[in-house]
């Protein structure tokens, strides 16, 4: 029986293939960022009132013009077709069902197209911002056509981060060594689920934009790489709110500084992130930057946060500090690899049952209640 996030990741570590299990695991070099993203969230601990009837409650929020039934969204995560196929689509539907936003990203395994068909709850798009200003204006204007609320510009892996895990599997870039081959045969049923049905995964966004040889495969990724716009800087990110006229948010923020930066820009919010510890290690959590940063831009301007989120408890801490929702990543993944889409929706529902008891337990019955008084910092 798999009743929470540690089951979920030691079954995810048995059906994937060791070469799949670290690209979701991982973090840059000593992965103390990683660590710490997790850790971070026992800093501080519930200090519950009593006898407030908290009997009803209503987890419910709006984003921009994205209502929400909780305060949780997909986050963006690429190459998801590595772990199971179709499982971009899987992530999009178990969030429609659970009524939560679902973000997808430039380098998913699935199309913007495709996904715009796989439910009807509130789909945004991730942009990572290429050389090419055509394309990325391309991604822009595909993302408006297929309905996606909110554009999400990811601010923060224009140089990626030296993820020593992922590279232990291969003898060059993007060549596994014979070991990493030989555990792959070892997991027949990944193969089954991954790759029989349509071979090697490509990514669908950039499909109309991949030169042939770079279609399909982990080649893809290298090309993909040596395409992001390394001089990015506010006057792209300006360009970008002028192309963009719904809901735009920057991911990858982690200073009050960037953050007023973004508001005075004309951005309808930020997302506090160090990418789940996947880019600069010895990066502080975005959990230490959140109070600071809300008393920085006042409550109209939208928080969202993400970064080593396990349980229901820590995002009701981030609620409580000042943020608006959060995002998960890595539990849904390993939901998703061990047991598809079914898992995924199962995920979610703990997760916002934890989230609705958390509220209970603090006599609190709608997200507005929550209150930094309702914490205690143990340093």
């Amino acid at each position: 029986m798999m009743l929470n996030w540690h089951d979920l990741r030691q079954r995810a570590q048995r059906v994937l293939p060791a070469f799949a299990f670290s690209y979701v695991e991982g973090g840059a070099d000593d992965e103390k960022t990683l660590a710490h993203n997790m850790a971070v969230f026992d800093r501080w601990q519930f200090a519950p009132p009593v006898l407030k009837d908290s009997s009803q409650r209503d987890l419910r929020c709006t984003l921009g013009n994205s209502a929400l039934s909780a305060p949780l969204l997909v986050a963006p995560t690429g190459y998801n077709g590595m772990l199971r196929y179709q499982a971009d689509q899987m992530l999009a539907r178990a969030a429609a069902k659970h009524g939560i936003g679902h973000i997808q990203s430039t380098v998913s395994t699935a199309s913007i197209e495709q996904l715009a068909v796989e439910g009807n709850g509130p789909r945004w798009f991730q942009l990572y911002v290429l050389k090419d200003r055509d394309v990325t204006l391309n991604l822009i204007e595909r993302a408006k056509k297929a309905g996606c609320e909110a554009l999400v510009v990811s601010v923060d892996a224009v140089h990626f981060g030296n993820r020593e895990r992922d590279k232990r599997h291969y003898l060059r870039p993007m060549k596994l060594s014979l070991k990493a081959m030989a555990n792959i045969a070892c997991h027949p049923g990944w193969l089954r689920r991954t790759l029989i049905p349509h071979g090697m995964p490509g990514f669908g966004n950039l499909t109309p934009y991949l030169p042939a040889e770079y279609q399909k495969g982990m080649g893809a990724a290298a090309y993909f790489a040596s395409q992001m716009d390394q001089t990015l800087n506010w006057q792209t990110l300006a360009w970008i709110r002028q192309q963009w006229h719904g809901p735009l948010y920057i991911k990858g923020i982690m200073t009050v500084e960037d953050t007023l930066l973004a508001q005075q820009l004309g951005a309808d919010g930020v997302v506090l992130s160090n990418h789940g510890g996947r880019q600069l290690d010895g990066s502080i959590s975005p959990m230490l930057m959140l109070a600071a940063t809300r008393q920085a831009v006042g409550e109209d301007f939208t928080l969202l946060i993400d970064s080593g989120f396990r349980r229901g408890t820590d995002v009701v801490k981030a609620l409580a500090l000042g943020a608006n929702a959060v995002l998960l990543g890595r539990p849904l993944l390993y939901a998703v690899a061990c047991g598809g889409e079914a898992q995924v929706e199962r995920t979610l529902a703990t997760m916002i049952q934890e989230i609705d008891r958390t509220l209970a337990q603090l006599g609190c019955c709608s997200l507005q209640e929550l209150h930094a008084e309702l914490l205690r910092s143990r340093h």
